[in-house]
C-alpha cells in the first residue's frame, strides 16, 4: 500500500528522535578580562571561541547551533554563569528558526545565574517560528545582589515574506527572573496559531513581529531610558 506524500512525511517527522544538545558556560573576571573560564557542550550547541569587540572588560560568544534550524522532538538547554564583576554579552549568528513539527514539541531552556557586580547581556537574533511549530521557550535568571541582566526576545510569527501566516501550531513562553530568591519579573504567555487574539487590538493587533527588552538587577539611569525611547 502507498501513502501519500502528506502522511509518508507525518509519520517519517514522528519516528526521528530529535535533537537533544546542552550548553554550559561559565565566565569568570580576572584582572581587567572577561574569560570565558569553562565551556561544557553535548549535541548541536557550540561556542566555537571568546570575541572583545568592546575590549577585554566585556566577553562576546556566539552560540551556534549547527542544524539550522528546530523541529518537533528538539530540545536545547542553555546554562550561563557569570562570577563576580564579569561582564558577557551572548548572540547569536543568525535567526532562530523553530520549523512544523507535525505535532511534536521543540523546547528550549534559558537558564542564567549572575554573581555580584557582574553582567549578562543575552542578545540573540530573532525568533521565527514557522507556521505549524509547536514551540515552548522557558528563561530562568538568579541575580545575586549587585547583579545584572539584560535580555531580548524578538518574535516573528510565521515567514511573512513568503506569505505565510501563523495560523496553525502554538508558542508556549515562560521567563522568571529573581535577585536574592526575591521575584522581580513573571511572565507566562501562550500564543496558538489562528486566535483571533492574534488579530484583536487588545492582542498583537494583526501585527507578526514583536519584542520585548528587559534589563533587570540595578536602577535604570535616565540616559539609558531616554536612549531607548
Amino acid at each position: 500500500m502507498r501513502l501519500a506524500s502528506g502522511a509518508a512525511r507525518a509519520i517519517e517527522e514522528a519516528a526521528r528522535p530529535g535533537w537533544q544538545a546542552r550548553l554550559t558556560l561559565g565566565f569568570e573576571r580576572r584582572g581587567e578580562r572577561t574569560l570565558l573560564a569553562s565551556c561544557e557542550h553535548l549535541g548541536p550547541l557550540r561556542v566555537q571561541k571568546a570575541l572583545y569587540p568592546e575590549g577585554p572588560a566585556v566577553c562576546q560568544a556566539i552560540v551556534l547551533h549547527p542544524p539550522g534550524g528546530i523541529a518537533g522532538g528538539d530540545g536545547l538547554e542553555i546554562m550561563l554563569t557569570a562570577a563576580a564583576g564579569a561582564h558577557a554579552q551572548l548572540t547569536t549568528p543568525g535567526a532562530g528558526k523553530w520549523y512544523r513539527s507535525g505535532g511534536r514539541r521543540a523546547r528550549q531552556s534559558l537558564h542564567v545565574r549572575v554573581d555580584g557586580q557582574a553582567i549578562v547581556e543575552w542578545l540573540p537574533q530573532e525568533t521565527i517560528v514557522f507556521d505549524g511549530a509547536e514551540a515552548e521557550l522557558q528563561t530562568r535568571v538568579e541575580l545575586a545582589a549587585g547583579a545584572s541582566y539584560c535580555g531580548w526576545e524578538i518574535l516573528c510569527l510565521g515567514r511573512t515574506a513568503a506569505g505565510e501566516r501563523f495560523a496553525q501550531g502554538r508558542l508556549d513562553l515562560s521567563t522568571r527572573i529573581e535577585q536574592s530568591g526575591r521575584p522581580l519579573w513573571i511572565e507566562r504567555g501562550s500564543l496558538r496559531g489562528g486566535s483571533p487574539w492574534l488579530a484583536a487590538a487588545a492582542g498583537l493587533g494583526g501585527l507578526p513581529v514583536s519584542g520585548t527588552l528587559l534589563l533587570a538587577g540595578r536602577p535604570v539611569e535616565p540616559e539609558w531610558l531616554a536612549a531607548c525611547r
